[in-house]
């Protein structure tokens, strides 16, 4: 059965209502997980920590797709066939899709969200760290989902074990279309060699900038900082990379440690750099290159040409985002068009890379893979096609 447009807006707008009633529920319910989280990763009970700013979050998400075209049953073509036929392109659910995650409940809101308004059931399978937030919000997706009459398999929480998730990786138990796996790169590998369904890679970050020799310092300075206001997050910035063209090198360099250091980061950089300024620790930078770091960690390194700069991110960065700050704008285009990464940018953070920083109001993942999509994605990018053909008895010669 299909849904129609006032049908699921109708689910999204009680859910909303229901999670700002539901607020101290919710928050309650993070707090079990957090008491339990003692042996977590600082970064991943980042992650895990629900408050009033992020159940605020959860709602103006919903709200934000609410707001957003529903791409089910557009039509992308259409042909006039001169047998009489009408053949139409249109846009379909993939299905049913397998979300695999760690640590953040409130992806248990926004990937529900995006797959649901394009049509898709979806199964989540959130870590056990979090098990107390996920099930009191999928309790609120039910409750929304009974208030309109929906059938609540469109939202499920697989509250399973070990053996009984890998069964169902390896032998498709739910009749999966997609999966899309959030976290480490252990994880993501695990799942690549444990199941055929196919699947859309929320890949690592480690991402890069680089400071060009025109570029506009106290903008580079800031832009870096900013990449860091974060540490847990997949669109953090890793890696930067100065041009040896940059007037005044070394005193840029110790600047840049100086605000870095104050900001509370771990500088490092090879045994070059390292000599520019005493607050840069001296590692081997060749075997951090390929790093995620998501900690204070920040690596600065030298670079002799934007050539070989592109030709670093490309070696070693997670293909999500990278930055160039440059006041020449045919350094930039270059950047941008030779640089394989999702999202790339000019004269910006790389904190924007986000489905609702993007306008997608929730996004399910941000995709490091080329095929289907490539960067967050949302709504409009659960999607696939499907021809409709619409006849009157025709037979082909």
């Amino acid at each position: 059965m299909i849904l129609s447009t006032e049908k699921k807006n109708n689910v999204l707008k009680d859910l909303a209502s229901l999670i700002q009633d539901y607020s101290a529920d919710i928050i309650s319910a993070n707090k079990k997980d957090l008491e339990l989280a003692n042996d977590l990763d600082p970064t991943l009970v980042d992650r895990l920590k629900v408050d009033e700013k992020k159940v605020k979050g959860m709602v103006a998400s919903v709200a934000e797709v609410l707001e957003l075209e529903d791409p089910e049953g557009k039509i992308l073509s259409a042909y006039n066939h001169p047998n009489g036929m009408l053949v139409e392109n249109k846009v379909v659910p993939f299905g049913k899709i397998l979300i695999i995650y760690e640590s953040r409940p409130d992806v248990t809101i926004e990937a529900a969200v995006s797959a649901f308004k394009s049509g898709n059931k979806i199964l989540l399978k959130g870590g056990k760290e979090a098990r107390f937030s996920n099930l009191a919000l999928v309790e609120l997706w039910k409750k929304a989902l009974e208030m309109n009459n929906v059938s609540t398999d469109y939202v499920e929480y697989l509250d399973i074990d070990r053996a009984t998730t890998q069964k169902l990786l390896a032998e498709n138990t739910h009749n999966l279309d997609l999966i899309i796996p959030r976290g480490g790169e252990g994880l993501i590998n695990y799942i690549k060699q444990t199941t055929n369904v196919p699947l859309m890679i929320s890949g690592r970050g480690n991402n890069f900038i680089y400071i060009h020799e025109n570029a506009d310092f106290d903008m580079a300075v800031d832009i870096v900082l900013n990449g860091k206001s974060r540490l847990s997050v997949c669109n953090a910035l890793d890696k930067v990379l100065l041009s040896k063209d940059l007037p005044n090198l070394e005193e840029k360099v110790q600047q840049l440690a100086a605000k870095a250091v104050e900001f509370g980061l771990e500088v490092v950089g090879d045994d070059k750099i390292a000599k520019f300024s005493n607050q840069i620790t001296a590692v081997d930078s060749e075997s951090l290159m390929p790093e995620e770091f998501l900690s204070e960690r920040i690596l600065f390194s030298v670079t002799e040409s934007l050539e070989e700069a592109i030709s670093t991110i490309n070696k070693y960065s997670g293909g999500h985002s990278a930055v160039i700050v440059s006041t020449d704008k045919e350094s930039a285009t270059a950047f941008q068009y030779n640089v394989d990464c999702a999202a790339v940018y000019h004269n910006a953070s790389s904190r924007f890379t986000d489905g609702g920083q993007f306008g997608f109001g929730a996004e399910i993942a941000i995709s490091t893979q080329k095929l289907h999509f490539r960067g967050p994605v949302g709504l409009a990018q659960l999607v696939t096609n499907k021809w409709f053909i619409s006849g009157n008895g025709q037979t082909r010669n």
